[in-house]
């Protein structure tokens, strides 16, 4: 699928540097995860570090959490803003949207926990939650033009499961004819999940969240397509950021610039990681010189200065939730925190998560001995 993004930057004459053609964008492994299991496995059962110990105490279980029904009929949830994309809360979205919360909850809770104990029990429990949405062909009743918010919260939905997929599939004893039919689920969702795209579409961080689904789903599914669909959308979003490190798109966001900086920010730390499991270097990828690292740097910076974002919004902007930070533990994996700013530095001390991709500390948190 050629996007809008790429079309035009073509057309602008932008020079990409780090890219590697469309042909070569394929699953090398689609048991590769996000992470490598078997190893992360023995670091967590090991660890004596205290941020690590911490996290693994506040890990929810599949195997004892409530059983998420598949929702029946079809798809439909109140838009998030009453008004706009900014604005006060719809109060019927948060009700509408449980069900798909729980769902994400439970599968998330199943992964992290055989990735925290080994528990088979508990990533049977996940598939098992997993299987019973694919059977009901959930998250595939629904349309954008009927519930645009609906769209929205399949995408979430995708990325989350998707990530913890790609870790369940690492399982040998998990049932093979859930393994498939989930996977299978799972592609046709994304597929459909993507096909909404226009070629007006604004590219914001709704973009880039689909594309993360899409990459995530396209690994364990072999998907030429989906993977591609995510890498392209990584390279769009880099040539978004402007010269001071900002995605102009969400800073339009009124009082949420910042947090949609950092929310934009969080599918796409995903989508290099993933593609770095593939063998491609997606977080050293520029675009007009500039890299993931500069849009990161510019997040951080503006939680400890919110006037940094006053060339683009003069509205007092809003608290910041610790889940904002939720990709980082993956950046610092690569990279350290040398040169991050000190929010992200201290955020990166308490265990992080979010059910848009997961227990991202018990994932890819520092094993070292301090927090």
């Amino acid at each position: 699928m050629k996007s809008y993004l790429r079309k035009s930057a073509a057309l602008a004459g932008i020079v990409f540097v780090g890219a590697f053609p469309a042909s070569a964008q394929q699953v090398t492994n689609p048991h590769a995860s996000v992470v490598d299991v078997p190893a992360r496995q023995a670091a967590l059962q090991a660890t004596t570090a205290p941020l690590l110990l911490a996290a693994i105490r506040q890990l929810r279980s599949c195997v004892s959490m409530r059983f998420a029904p598949p929702p029946a009929g079809r798809m439909f949830i109140p838009s998030h803003y009453l008004h706009g994309s900014s604005g006060p809360v719809n109060p019927a979205e948060a009700p509408a949207e449980r069900v798909y919360e729980n769902f994400q909850k439970r599968v998330i809770a199943g992964t992290s926990q055989y990735l925290a104990t080994g528990s088979h029990a508990e990533s049977a429990a996940a598939l098992a939650q997993l299987d019973s949405w694919a059977k009901a062909g959930a998250l595939l009743n629904y349309s954008r033009e009927e519930s645009q918010q609906a769209w929205f919260q399949v995408e979430w939905a995708l990325s989350g499961v998707g990530i913890s997929e790609s870790v369940l599939v690492k399982d040998p004893t998990l049932d093979p004819a859930q393994q498939a039919r989930v996977i299978a689920w799972l592609d046709a969702a994304s597929h459909k999940d993507i096909s909404f795209e226009r070629a007006n579409d604004s590219g914001n961080n709704h973009h880039y969240w689909r594309g993360l689904a899409a990459t995530a789903i396209g690994v364990v599914a072999s998907d030429e397509k989906l993977f591609r669909f995510g890498l392209d959308t990584y390279k769009e979003a880099i040539a978004e950021i402007d010269e001071r490190g900002a995605f102009p798109k969400e800073m339009g966001r009124h009082e949420n610039a910042i947090h949609y900086q950092g929310f934009a920010l969080l599918p796409l730390v995903m989508i290099a990681q993933l593609a770095g499991r593939q063998g491609y270097d997606l977080y050293s990828y520029q675009a007009h010189g500039r890299t993931i690292r500069d849009a990161i740097i510019f997040f951080g910076r503006a939680v400890e200065d919110p006037s940094l974002v006053t060339p683009y919004t003069k509205d007092r902007q809003s608290k910041i939730d610790a889940t904002e930070f939720a990709a980082f533990p993956f950046y610092a994996a690569q990279f350290g925190t040398q040169g991050l700013p000190g929010s992200i530095v201290e955020a990166l001390k308490h265990p992080l998560n979010t059910d848009r991709i997961g227990d991202t500390t018990i994932l890819a948190g520092s094993i070292t001995n301090h927090n």
